[in-house]
């Protein structure tokens, strides 16, 4: 289960990529559109030509969603020399491919595909970097670019002959991919059309489950945060072929000029409800940051908003929800699953009254694909949209205002003044020097070397680490003895973390948003 949280964490480095790439193309896409923008986006004008430069650059990473997991993942998960993982990576991913169009040019009967007739005419296959290959999609990046990294953090400091030292580190790792690819090539060529099948078999039953199956896809993606396996279930469906070749977030970008000059419903043009769950970040969120400030006594409720509002604009614009979230979801996890609850059940009902598109992130990339561009045609669409989420906001305020009060749930600023005192640095540095065992104070060149030391002291020293990766907002370790780390308390003094949890040798710090930039602190430590 560890493995398998580090790896959920991973898939977030490329996937970060995505929403500004998805905002660039909305943007030119609404640019371009002359029912919009008038007779300044005719296609004669420079106007036009302009947005579609930008507009072909946006595509890059949509174009090219493959290299991008299969690059992304060995940063976060090779425990050494992430760059020469990264460039393995690469390598052993082009020559699977390389493997795979010559199986199918060498036996194109035995395999079923000809690639003779040209990409464009067979299904099922793409080209990848210049190689008609088979289309594995995202899946096939990821198992390629986990089994390289298994290689590399299994043979890179691997120790040679004197006279092989040459082929060492690097070299020893792409050698090793290199002829493991050669059976698995064989196995993926036989059995991927199968695969194919089962996905094709896997976005009829999310059809024919109706609003069940939108439901369920909302809950699991919000309950299953704490562990990190979120991204298992709507990453196949957002840049996967679960449910559209391709992904449904290239296909509704691809198909956005067509749904806004359309004046059928939007649901019809696009029948999948699967991606709503950005109205659970904007409309949930703010509910619960409003139940949050009301439950707490009036002389602190000040202290908490400078708490609370940071994390809810973060929410609700950037779509990243773990800061205000988990401030509850450690001390009352229950209050999670009503979370989970009421967003999967308030996104239902919207797509039930017609809302559908891409909407999985914040405001700010909810506007850019869908409002924005729709609205001259589908404006009703997000205005009901604005209603049922309104009412949730309620909803979610009462409910979650009366278990915190009817349970005295100690969320900050409901403890003791000392407990929810809101810290300053310079607090930071006096308690620092109080005590017997007084230190001078080291100079640190930023706050995230300061956080760094901070964690690291608090994780049982530089002996007790075993290795370290991040998602979005949380640091993830692994300890040697779960013993000598501190507990949630020692983390979130000083404002140094928004909160701590652990399970096992696993520790999760949850930093925030500045989460890489104190990853590589840590590790220079390290």
């Amino acid at each position: 289960m560890s493995a398998i949280k580090r790896f959920g964490s991973a898939m977030v480095v490329p996937v970060l990529l995505f929403a500004f790439f998805g905002i660039v193309v909305g943007l030119a896409t609404l640019c371009k559109n002359p029912a919009i923008m008038g007779d300044i986006a005719a296609e004669s004008t420079m106007w036009f030509k302009i947005w579609t430069l930008i507009e072909s650059g946006g595509w890059t990473i949509f174009h090219h969603m493959e290299l991008a997991f299969v690059i992304g993942l060995p940063i976060s998960l090779a425990k050494k020399a992430q760059a020469r993982a990264t460039l393995a990576a690469l390598m052993v991913y082009l020559v699977f491919n390389q493997y795979i169009h010559a199986l199918l040019t060498l036996w194109p009967s035995t395999f079923g595909v000809d690639l003779s007739q040209g990409v464009e005419n067979v299904t099922g296959v793409k080209e990848i970097a210049g190689i008609p290959t088979l289309d594995t999609s995202i899946i096939g990046a990821v198992l390629i670019s986990g089994i390289v990294i298994w290689i590399h953090n299994r043979f890179y400091d691997q120790k040679l002959p004197e006279m092989l030292g040459i082929f060492q580190g690097l070299v020893f790792v792409v050698i090793i991919g290199f002829f493991a690819m050669i059976p698995f090539a064989f196995i993926v060529a036989f059995i991927w059309p199968y695969v194919q099948q089962g996905i094709g078999s896997l976005q009829g039953f999310m059809s024919q489950s109706g609003y069940i199956g939108v439901w369920l896809f909302h809950f699991l993606e919000r309950v299953l945060i704490p562990t990190g396996l979120h991204h298992f279930i709507y990453t196949p469906f957002e840049f996967g072929p679960a449910a559209v070749d391709g992904g449904l977030k290239p296909y509704w970008i691809a198909n956005l000029n067509d749904f806004a000059t359309s004046t059928s419903a939007l649901k019809d043009l696009y029948p999948y409800g699967f991606l709503l769950h950005g109205n659970i970040k904007m409309f949930g969120c703010l509910g619960i940051a409003l139940a949050m400030y009301f439950s707490t006594p009036k002389e602190n409720r000040k202290k908490v908003l400078a708490l609370v509002l940071p994390a809810t604009l973060t929410a609700v614009f950037a779509g990243i929800t773990e800061p205000l979230e988990f401030t509850f979801l450690f001390i009352a996890p229950y209050l999670f699953v009503i979370h989970a609850f009421l967003g999967a059940t308030m996104v239902t009902i919207m797509n039930m009254f017609g809302v559908t598109g891409m909407m999985g992130s914040g405001l700010i990339e909810i506007a850019a694909l869908n409002w924005i561009p729709l609205s001259s045609n589908h404006g009703g669409v997000y205005i009901t949209q604005a209603i049922i989420g309104c009412v949730f906001v309620a909803l979610y305020f009462v409910i979650f205002r009366w278990v915190i009060v009817r349970f005295d749930i100690p969320l900050p600023g409901r403890k003791s003044e000392e407990e929810t005192r809101l810290f300053t640095k310079q607090d930071y540095e006096n308690t620092k020097k109080e005590g017997n065992q007084k230190r001078e104070d080291p100079a640190y060149e930023s706050e995230y070397e300061e956080k760094a030391v901070y964690y690291l002291e608090g994780l049982g020293g530089k002996e007790n680490i075993k290795d370290v990766t991040n998602c979005a907002t949380r640091l993830r370790i692994t300890v040697v003895d779960p013993g000598l780390v501190q507990e949630r308390d020692y983390f979130t003094n000083h404002k140094m973390a928004h909160g701590m949890a652990k399970s096992g040798q696993s520790i999760q710090v949850i930093v925030g948003l500045s989460v890489p930039q104190v990853r590589e602190s840590f590790e220079a430590k390290l």
